[in-house]
């Protein structure tokens, strides 16, 4: 018999067959204990609030067969089994592949603890699970990730000199939170029409019908108009490009949908979260909007359209920089004093090569440039990894 102490962790918030199915290859190793993040670490660390509280998803997992017992970890973020580990001196750590990182694996050797990284897979006849999945279900509605460009969209920016904005359309894989700059109040009013999917039309015109709707003038309060790049940006698959000239639609648009410049954008770009930016913010105050300020805002973006479509990284850095500071230098209230924080933390990083705010800024995530996502995120769980909208 073996009696081995065999340890996994993760949040089970959305238990489902693939939990299960990892639970029984983890069991097979021996008596297998299970540490469950708290309400408060998925709170602050996942920046979004549990489907089921803590105790309700200790009575599920305790509940399972392959399980010989259950805990609430009291540490916090990635780590936050420590309190767990030392409690139940497991011989033991097992992983799936999504949740493997270095930290982890120095953690076990330090302890001695045989650690163990397991493929993730269904069971034998079931459909491949996870929580993203789920939550996918409930609404696909994309959301959108501006690249460079940002106000050029507005005619008061436009008007200095015209220019392209570029955009992309992201599936939403991760929760999408409010007030945090990827057009989530376009995507909140396409989900009064249609509350699950974009129906099946040409994406041009499901934009136009979007933007319309958003901007219904009687009811835009102080007569603000929402900028047509989010209606774009989220209704138009793929990577695309809007050429602005002092009017609030773009003259054209051009599309790219290249699995190779997908792909390598997906590779080097990866978002972290921030705190939301706060109630009643607002970018305008202290604004400096001139031409030779959009200038340089419109030749970012011309030479970062290029450096993507060459694939040229140190190209695609230097320009997505630039247009992040050509914004800044026009709404200096982009950035508030926390935001310099996290800019300050990951701009440090030897593995970040880029950085900006989506949409008006103000907090949310900062979206980063990086030498290769797949590694960032395994170092750095708190990032989040995109995946362009192919159609």
């Amino acid at each position: 018999m073996n009696n081995k102490k065999v340890f996994v962790s993760g949040c089970y918030d959305l238990l489902h067959s693939g939990h299960i199915e990892f639970f029984k290859q983890a069991a097979e190793f021996g008596d297998l204990y299970v540490g469950i993040g708290s309400d408060n670490t998925i709170l602050h660390y996942k920046n979004h609030k549990t489907v089921y509280p803590e105790n309700e998803r200790l009575y599920m997992v305790k509940s399972i067969r392959y399980v010989k017992d259950a805990f609430i970890n009291k540490g916090d973020g990635v780590m936050d089994f420590i309190p767990t580990v030392d409690l139940i001196k497991p011989d033991i750590l097992v992983v799936n592949s999504d949740g493997a990182c270095k930290e982890k694996e120095e953690f076990c050797r330090a302890k001695g603890i045989e650690y163990k990284v397991l493929l993730r897979k269904p069971a034998e006849g079931l459909t491949a699970r996870s929580s993203t999945d789920l939550k996918n279900m409930t609404c696909q509605i994309p959301t959108r990730l501006d690249l460079a460009g940002t106000w050029i969209d507005q005619p008061y920016v436009s008007m200095y000199t015209p220019g392209w904005a570029i955009t992309i359309s992201l599936d939403p894989t991760f929760e999408i939170r409010e007030r945090c700059g990827l057009s989530t109040s376009t995507r909140n009013e396409i989900k009064r029409i249609w509350p699950v999917k974009l129906p099946d039309m040409d994406p041009e015109m499901l934009s136009r019908l979007v933007f319309c709707f958003e901007n219904h003038p009687e009811k835009r309060e102080g007569g603000h108009i929402s900028g047509a790049q989010d209606s774009i940006g989220i209704c138009v698959p793929g990577l695309c490009r809007h050429y602005y000239d002092n009017h609030f639609w773009p003259e054209r648009i051009e599309k790219c949908n290249d699995s190779k410049v997908l792909d390598w954008l997906e590779n080097h770009i990866c978002m972290v979260p921030m705190p939301p930016r706060p109630e009643g913010f607002s970018v305008m105050k202290d604004k400096d909007i001139t031409k030779e300020k959009v200038s340089a805002l419109t030749r970012a973006a011309d030479k970062c359209w290029d450096a993507i479509m060459n694939m040229n990284l140190n190209d695609f850095v230097k320009y997505y920089n630039d247009s992040f500071k050509a914004q800044v230098s026009m709404f200096p209230q982009m950035i508030q004093s926390f935001v310099n924080e996290y800019i300050e933390k990951y701009s440090k990083e030897d593995a970040v090569l880029g950085w900006k705010m989506p949409g008006a800024g103000g907090g949310g995530y900062l979206a980063l440039v990086v030498r290769d996502s797949d590694s960032f995120i395994c170092d750095h769980p708190e990032s989040i990894r995109i995946s362009i909208r192919r159609k």
